[in-house]
């Protein structure tokens, strides 16, 4: 098919809601509808349905790169005439603060440890590889929280080199939204998984590192597979205000919260104060760090206003 001069070829085909939901084929729905409850994140209306259309085909897909991924890796152990340990396929999962990109790596987590040939899929946030508050403080960059310069890139880098490496046991930090907070000297353990999901806000970035150096590897220099969770940005300032409004009458009113203060806000004083971090912080880093990476993604899943994905973009090559 010619392509218009004044329709330049796209890198990615299109798919309308309907036209994906076909590529599920056979494929069984492995979840019922109290896992997704416990799944979905605030504000959310996931449910069985957009399971079945959205992420059964994307689990499909996935396992058919799986599947490839380790042929190859067989293939090549019998060139070379020895054996390696099997070592992760990472997928990389991107996108703005509240579009829910936890929720995508969460379902899709547990519908790819359900496939017969990779039931061990961890899921790991790029959170704990923030600097501890203490460094961001020093630093001047807690009010920089989430751009890139607040992330320890180095460790997070290291992680996934020795992961890819086939070590046996990595460990990554661990991060309490509660306290908003690395929490210091515990780490999980990632004990050889068949998958690896990490997910976060800056994953597909390739900007500098601290002090204006390029760094000579990036986070999807190790992807096998990367997704970028998109919606307009009016939605998702929505959605980010809504989720503020219910953490100030949960999570917020916790004593132990870095957020008590904002518990005891009225109903408009809590949207002022939230379209005030969107303003300063969010909005900004998603405008210049974390929707520039959109178009390095694998695959692309664009929501509605209704937090249902509409559209699917997938890469050709």
């Amino acid at each position: 098919m010619s392509v218009s001069k004044h329709q330049p070829a796209s890198m990615f085909v299109d798919f309308e809601r309907e036209a994906w939901r076909a590529l599920r084929a056979a494929t069984p729905l492995t979840l019922d509808a109290s896992e997704v409850e416990g799944l979905r994140g605030l504000g959310e209306h996931l449910d069985l349905e957009e399971v079945a259309d959205v992420y059964l085909p994307l689990s499909r897909l996935l396992n058919l790169h799986v599947a490839a991924t380790q042929s190859l890796w067989t293939a090549q152990q019998s060139f070379l005439g020895g054996f390696s340990q099997k070592v992760p396929f990472v997928i990389g999962i991107a996108g703005s603060v509240a579009v829910g990109k936890s929720t995508t790596a969460r379902i899709l987590q547990a519908l790819l440890s359900r496939w017969p040939d990779h039931p061990h899929v961890e899921l790991v946030t790029t959170d704990g590889f923030l600097y501890p508050n203490r460094v961001l403080d020093e630093r001047g960059l807690m009010q920089r929280k989430g751009f890139p310069e607040s992330y320890d890139r180095r460790a997070l880098v290291r992680f996934l080199a020795e992961l890819k490496s086939g070590r046996a046991e990595v460990s990554a930090p661990v991060y309490s939204h509660l306290v908003y907070d690395i929490v210091p000297g515990e780490f999980v353990p990632i004990r050889r998984p068949d998958i690896l999901i990490l997910e976060g806000l800056n994953v597909l970035q390739t900007g500098p590192l601290e002090g204006g150096k390029m760094p000579h590897t990036f986070l999807s220099d190790f992807f096998d597979f990367s997704i970028y969770v998109d919606a307009h940005e009016q939605d998702i300032r929505g959605w980010y205000v809504d989720r503020f409004l219910h953490l100030r009458q949960t999570a917020f009113r916790d004593e132990r919260s870095f957020f008590r203060r904002f518990a005891d806000l009225t109903e408009e004083q809590a949207i002022a104060r939230a379209l005030s971090v969107w303003a300063e912080i969010n909005g900004p880093n998603l405008a210049q760090n974390i929707a520039p990476t959109r178009s390095r993604a694998r695959l692309i899943l664009t929501k509605g206003s209704d937090h249902k994905v509409r559209r699917v973009r997938m890469r050709k090559t």
